[in-house]
């Protein structure tokens, strides 16, 4: 929005639902921070819930119903008419939204690689075979496994104070982690290394904020009001990502990753796909403008279904419905 605009008239008061955790948190009252500057005498408060996704902390994401457990009660709160809003991290949100639901906007993306986290080791390189990494990715884990396949690969859940715990119980030798979560709560010492995007390409969303919606009758423009924390570059290459995850039924439960960056109105997309041990695994690049986000995300998708795409999710999936049985 530019300057000589003027902003929204907010209502009385706005309500933002977020999950408890820590990270959850810390970006639930970044928004409020916000959205107090742009709207002085609105009260904003935060509602704060448990999701399935916080309680089921001992069954990988893919095997009990994937991204949509973090996201499902506070659809619900904002159904009811408990809250006008919800903070996500955008990597969690499914990619397709219930009906009445939409994402009113993408704030600026945070660091989006990978961080390597260990309290002996600097790299995934120095680990010795046999060694035990945590991770709650399958993406994280089909890319560990096709550099490094004398390491063992071990699930890892819980929020990101839970996970640091484990390491440094000694459950691992290193962990993965998202950096943007780590930097955003003050812990940049915790990382040892940063994976660049060459080594292990980020998921869809990974290190954005998305701010979703639900569909009113009352009159309020909630996306007129939260307009204003839409960054035009983040939404365009999020949106570029999470096409490509669309196309392919992205889930928790297949290996994918979309990483898209805008420069000066052009758009590179990078986009993965594996089989979790890492032995099959296609890749595609491709630029194009920036404006035109999910067209780039439909040449990419074409280009990774050309190299056996498909085939490779279809894999992914029988193994995943074998381990179910």
């Amino acid at each position: 929005m530019k300057a000589t605009e003027q902003l929204p008239q907010p209502p009385s008061k706005l309500v933002i639902a977020s999950r408890e955790s820590r990270l959850a948190m810390w970006q639930a009252e970044h928004v409020r921070a916000r959205l107090a500057l742009l709207y002085p005498h609105c009260s904003i408060e935060i509602l704060g819930m448990t999701t399935r996704g916080d309680q089921i902390l001992d069954r990988a994401l893919s095997k009990v119903g994937g991204k949509g457990l973090f996201v499902k009660e506070l659809e619900v709160a904002m159904a009811e008419g408990r809250a006008d809003l919800a903070v996500h991290s955008l990597k969690d949100v499914p990619m397709d939204l219930p009906e009445g639901f939409a994402l009113a906007a993408v704030l600026e993306r945070e660091d989006p690689r990978d961080a390597f986290v260990s309290n002996h080791y600097n790299s995934l390189a120095d680990l010795p075979a046999g060694a035990v990494v945590g991770t709650s990715s399958l993406r994280r884990q089909s890319l560990i496994a096709a550099r490094y396949p004398h390491l063992v690969i071990q699930p890892l859940r819980g929020n990101l104070d839970t996970r640091l715990g484990k390491l440094d119980r000694g459950d691992y030798a290193a962990i993965i982690l998202a950096a943007a979560g780590l930097k955003r709560l003050g812990l940049p010492e915790r990382i040892r290394a940063l994976l660049e995007p060459e080594t292990s390409l980020p998921a869809a969303g990974q290190g954005a904020m998305a701010i979703e919606i639900a569909e009113r009758d009352d009159g309020l423009d909630l996306r007129a009001i939260l307009a204003p924390l839409n960054h035009l570059a983040t939404s365009q290459a999020v949106a570029a990502e999470r096409k490509v995850s669309k196309v392919f039924g992205g889930s928790c439960q297949i290996p994918l990753a979309a990483f898209a960056t805008v420069d000066q109105g052009t758009m590179r997309l990078r986009a993965m796909v594996a089989t979790p041990d890492g032995t099959r695994m296609a890749s595609a690049e491709l630029s194009g403008p920036a404006d035109a986000p999910e067209a780039l995300g439909e040449q990419v998708s074409k280009l990774l279904a050309d190299q056996d795409a498909n085939a490779i999710l279809a894999v992914c999936k029988a193994e995943a419905a074998a381990a179910d049985d």
